[in-house]
């Protein structure tokens, strides 16, 4: 299964697992069946009851409404990946996300780009154009995400505590450094996950490229052992700031 190296906010690569072109056809007709099933209930229950005729109103008129209650239709898939992070209702349910290829969360002016880009993709084409782009590109990219410089990549279903931020510690545990506050929930999410992944593959240069780095932002020095060094600042970040 193919996969991409994205280079975390910490200068830390990871490994994501790019999405199938299954998942990402199962998304786009889960998010289609959604659309269809709100352009029926427009249609049979909106519009039937609200009088629209040539007669009592304008063409002008009729269009500008129909314009307005077909817009959630139109930016659905905008609206949906710029305020759930790259998800829309289908990608949700399929675990899957689009994600910048130099960094975790894309911008809204990349998710415009392959709002565009859905024209050729998508519409015009009936899917063909987008889906033998992805068929044929490697990480399973369509026109839309090349030109954007994105990626649709896949989440974990078992999501537990070691997935987030949170770090169990008992109540009498006592904290060493106060200055992990510097570090933001997003960056000590980051920290974990390479923690996580460095201490599961052995990969000793991860995780001294991960010490130096939370030593160069934190500006904590300490001679402990590398991996009981992460894990304790994993702890007292949870310790200060109450997560748990």
């Amino acid at each position: 299964m193919p996969e991409i190296n994205i280079n975390t906010t910490q200068n830390v690569p990871i490994n994501f697992q790019i999405a199938t072109i299954g998942q990402r056809i199962g998304a786009y007709c889960i998010d289609l069946g959604i659309k269809i099933a709100y352009i029926l209930f427009i249609h049979n229950f909106v519009i039937a009851n609200m009088g629209i005729d040539g007669f009592t109103m304008d063409d002008w008129s009729i269009m500008s409404i129909y314009i307005v209650l077909y817009l959630p239709v139109t930016f659905y898939s905008i609206v949906q990946e710029t305020t759930m992070e790259g998800q829309t209702f289908g990608k949700k349910l399929l675990s899957i996300r689009v994600v910048k290829m130099d960094g975790y969360q894309a911008s809204f002016l990349d998710f415009l780009t392959r709002w565009v880009f859905r024209i050729i993709d998508v519409s015009l084409s009936f899917c063909v154009v987008g889906g033998f782009a992805a068929s044929v590109s490697k990480i399973h990219q369509r026109l839309g995400d090349i030109a954007a410089g994105t990626a649709v990549i896949q989440l974990k279903n078992d999501i537990n505590i070691s997935h987030t931020i949170l770090e169990e510690i008992k109540e009498d545990y006592q904290p060493k450094y106060p200055e992990v506050v510097r570090f933001s929930d997003n960056d000590m999410r980051i920290i974990k996950e390479t923690y996580i992944i460095a201490r599961k593959n052995n990969d000793v240069v991860m995780i001294s490229k991960l010490v130096r780095k939370i030593e160069e932002v934190s500006g904590i020095k300490d001679d402990m052992e590398e991996l009981r060094f992460i894990s304790t600042i994993i702890r007292d970040y949870n310790f200060y700031t109450g997560e748990i």
